[in-house]
């Protein structure tokens, strides 16, 4: 097997916090009971950094941070002062890439976006809007507690403070939703001018409200209008699909999302938060916080208990499908020599699936890339199978898990 060369770094920083548990969620959040305990959390994330950067040796082999993404629950419940102290308390252990991506999430309320221009002192570069929809029936069935002129206050502030760029996030296939109005949604979205847009569909997740009771959705004919027709829109107004569900103007692309993307490595922090690190030896390990805040805040509070909830090995089996998965999500042609660099496996291992994704049209390659077609992204989990049959049988994984 290759050495691996470790591919960017970036962080995700969990805030498990919400005012109300929307009946489509499945994120690890938790409605809002007392004030939100600030200053012990936020000490506690910084002791989960220090601890993985023990645990992973991270200061002897120093790597630039290549993006940060704060996210929920709602972050935005976090003062700017307190995300100031965070984000200077993550400086301080992990040196920043000059023009780093710092994103957060935040809710549209009128309240949380007037604190935009002090989250924009204390360091954010990109506020992730979670607007949903601008019909005032459809964020009721969803439960979100904001209304259309808060979206729309949100956006226009996120323009006049001047961040490097936003992001709203916009959902389709609603409850009772129609074709015209899912287009409506999205057109208003687009008259607001954000750099970013995220337009994905909504889609029903187990242990969830929607989910023991499920609302009636559009149609496969209805969703695919909707999608077909709001993507037409999307391109008429400069917005390009670089990704799945995630659109933008030239240049602004979520850097955050792309390493994901791009099969890239990222530290997880707080409740629940999930990480991947590569080493030059040829390991990838996965790791998994301790989802609960109230055992989170018992890692604080008593040194012996640990904030790592599970770590595993990747196994070289695995790494093929773990590797397409993600990169097959981005529009963008797929470098091989990607794939050499961050499995640690020869193109030979994936050379028969290959070959066959080609013959069924689901891919086309070049000397030096491959792209997926658009009867691959029709039958991307068809696709993805495939990687899943690939067996190098080199390497076994090693799970090590922590109560």
């Amino acid at each position: 097997m290759n050495s691996l060369v470790p591919p960017a770094l970036s962080l995700y920083v969990h805030i498990p916090w919400c005012v109300q548990k929307c009946p489509y969620c499945d994120f690890n959040s938790h409605a809002l009971k007392t004030e939100i305990p600030e200053q012990d959390y936020i000490a506690a994330l910084l002791e989960d950094l220090d601890r993985d950067i023990e645990r992973y040796q991270l200061t002897l082999h120093p790597r630039l941070l290549h993006s940060i993404f704060i996210g929920g629950g709602t972050p935005s419940l976090i003062s700017a002062s307190g995300i100031k102290t965070l984000l200077n308390g993550i400086e301080q252990r992990l040196p920043f890439k000059p023009g780093i991506e710092i994103t957060m999430e935040a809710n549209p309320g009128t309240v949380e976006a007037e604190r935009f221009h002090g989250y924009q002192q204390a360091g954010i570069t990109r506020i992730s809007i979670g607007v949903q929809s601008f019909e005032q029936e459809k964020l009721q069935r969803l439960g979100r507690i904001h209304g259309q002129d808060e979206a729309v206050f949100a956006a226009n502030l996120a323009h006049q403070i001047g961040l490097k760029s936003f992001n709203l996030d916009l959902m389709h296939g609603l409850p009772d939703q129609s074709v015209e109005e899912a287009l409506a949604d999205l057109e208003k979205a687009i008259e607001l001018a954000p750099p970013h847009l995220s337009w994905y569909q909504l889609t029903i997740e187990p242990n969830t409200m929607f989910y023991y009771k499920t609302p009636t959705l559009p149609d496969d004919d209805e969703l695919w209008d909707i999608f077909e027709l709001g993507h037409q829109k999307l391109a008429a107004a400069g917005y390009q699909q670089y990704e799945i569900s995630g659109y933008s103007k030239p240049g602004y692309q979520c850097q955050h999302n792309l390493n994901y993307w791009r099969f890239g490595d990222y530290l997880g922090i707080g409740c629940g938060a999930h990480g991947k690190l590569s080493f030059s030896d040829g390991r990838i390990v996965r790791t998994t916080k301790v989802k609960h805040p109230r055992g989170y805040l018992a890692a604080y509070q008593n040194m012996v208990k640990p904030y790592l909830d599970h770590e595993n090995m990747v196994p070289y089996e695995d790494r093929p499908f773990e590797f397409f998965m993600n990169r097959f999500r981005l529009m963008e042609p797929c470098p091989k020599q990607d794939f050499i660099d961050t499995t640690g496996l020869p193109l030979s291992s994936i050379a028969e699936t290959i070959d066959w994704a080609i013959d069924m049209k689901y891919l086309v390659e070049s000397p030096t890339h491959w792209q997926i077609t658009e009867k691959g992204k029709l039958f991307l989990n068809d696709l993805l199978e495939a990687f899943m049959a690939e067996d190098d049988d080199n390497t076994d994984g090693n799970d090590v898990s922590t109560q």
